[in-house]
């Protein structure tokens, strides 16, 4: 793409030359207030006319803020807080603790307090907010973040560093057409990857269906059915035994670790519900060791087939993941659960059985505390599965895996064209934040 007349030498390394019309400048000059929310423990209460919504980091995970899911805090402590910080429409919000990053826009019109884990942008002028949103969108803010961030338990930013981020900034009539250009460009992007989201929850809807049928009804149209006495599960073949995880598997939760000891770079990996996906396991920034280890520890060991289920949070009953020989070795932590089938087999029947539509239905049925939900060890081991005979089983097991082998490597790929998108879009707000292309000349179509 074309590029500016004239550049010259930003002075720093990293942004290189920018237009010799831009400056480089810092956050804090351009910014009316920068602070950070609630220093106090606040009082969850329920939603109503006297409560306010509190964010707090895990709320910007989400495209958009979700109600139903946030918390709440009492009227009397949002007044307290609007002294100390005030957010409103226009207004920047900024991850600092944790997952330090995350972003949002402040373009809803209702009232609500935030967490001292977030921090809240105030800029001196309205024009400014759409480019500061989009630089911080960039490359450039993430690797500033990242090596002011301070590694503890947590990622930490302190407010003084996010005072001191470097910018390049254009004139504010640049600023607009700059803003105007990445909101059309980044809206078709971002239109690509919702499509290709929309069509992996598609698939993982169908894997889904497949694994319900496989476990509950078998892949054979003739077979015999009998009434299962759960209202929920319905038929089952007549010739299946109805068994619970607890009968099949040894089922534990993990071991008390003080979080204050985790290690970020040393040590056995630690389980932790932060690690628990939708049937897989996720490390990046979310990875801590323990790097004391004792034969006490011994018990919480994971190994080959073991599964293991996360029993807190918004997902659970969706969160859980089979464990393979290259994953280990593994220490569980408190309040994940660990299932160790007797076999092999039972052990991958016992994974599909906790990835079916039912155990999803029991899980919500069975948890307590819509705020915080959670469920018990014993709401794992007393789960009903439907288990036919070892000849059968094995049949069914091999046709299945065969089947959602297929989806998987469709849902693989899209996932890979996703990231694709995601860097193409990050690179491109990037050079354009930065100077290292012109798009003023640029007609959106």
């Amino acid at each position: 793409m074309k590029k500016y007349n004239n550049y010259k030498d930003s002075g720093i390394d990293w942004i290189g030359e920018i237009p010799s019309n831009w400056s480089c400048t810092k956050l804090k000059f351009h910014t009316k207030k920068i602070i950070d929310g609630a220093h106090f423990t606040p009082t969850y209460i329920e939603k109503s006319n006297d409560s306010i919504p509190f964010l707090r980091v895990t709320d910007l995970h989400s495209k958009e803020i979700l109600l139903d899911e946030v918390k709440y805090i009492p009227l009397s402590e949002h007044q307290e807080l609007i002294k100390r910080c005030n957010p409103e429409m226009g207004d920047l919000l900024l991850s600092k603790n944790g997952t330090i990053g995350l972003m949002k826009i402040i373009d809803w019109d209702w009232e609500f307090s935030i967490f001292v884990s977030l921090c809240l942008l105030k800029f001196e002028s309205s024009l400014l907010n759409k480019f500061f949103y989009y630089f911080f969108e960039s490359n450039i803010v993430d690797r500033q973040l990242f090596e002011s961030s301070q590694k503890t338990s947590v990622s930490n930013l302190h407010l003084e560093k996010i005072k001191e981020l470097r910018l390049t900034l254009p004139s504010i009539e640049e600023q607009k057409i700059i803003a105007n250009y990445l909101d059309h460009k980044t809206s078709q992007i971002d239109t690509l990857i919702a499509k290709k989201e929309q069509f992996i929850n598609l698939l993982q809807e169908e894997r889904t269906s497949l694994i319900n049928q496989a476990v509950t009804k078998s892949f054979d149209p003739k077979v015999k059915m009998k009434d299962s006495g759960i209202e929920w599960l319905g038929e089952i073949p007549e010739q299946w035994k109805l068994m619970k995880i607890g009968s099949l598997s040894q089922c534990i939760t993990g071991y008390a670790f003080k979080s204050d000891n985790f290690s970020f770079e040393n040590g056995i990996k630690i389980v932790r519900g932060d690690n628990v996906t939708e049937n897989s396991l996720r490390w990046g920034d979310k990875t801590r060791y323990w790097n004391e280890y004792s034969e006490a520890l011994d018990k919480f060991q994971l190994q080959k087939n073991d599964i293991v289920i996360g029993m807190d949070g918004s997902k659970v009953g969706k969160n859980y993941a089979y464990i393979e020989e290259r994953d280990l070795p593994l220490l569980l932590v408190q309040r994940v659960a660990r299932v160790r089938p007797t076999n092999e087999l039972i052990a991958k029947w016992i994974h599909f059985n906790i990835g079916s539509y039912n155990f999803k239905y029991y899980i919500n049925l069975s948890k307590t505390d819509p705020a915080i939900p959670h469920i018990t060890l014993k709401n794992i081991t007393n789960y009903p599965i439907c288990v036919p005979g070892t000849d059968e089983l094995n049949l069914i097991i091999k046709k299945l895996t065969l089947k959602l082998e297929k989806l998987d490597e469709t849902i693989k790929k899209s996932n890979q064209e996703i990231e694709v998108l995601q860097e193409y879009k990050t690179a491109l707000i990037s050079e354009v934040v930065t100077g290292k292309i012109d798009i003023r000349d640029v007609i959106l179509n």
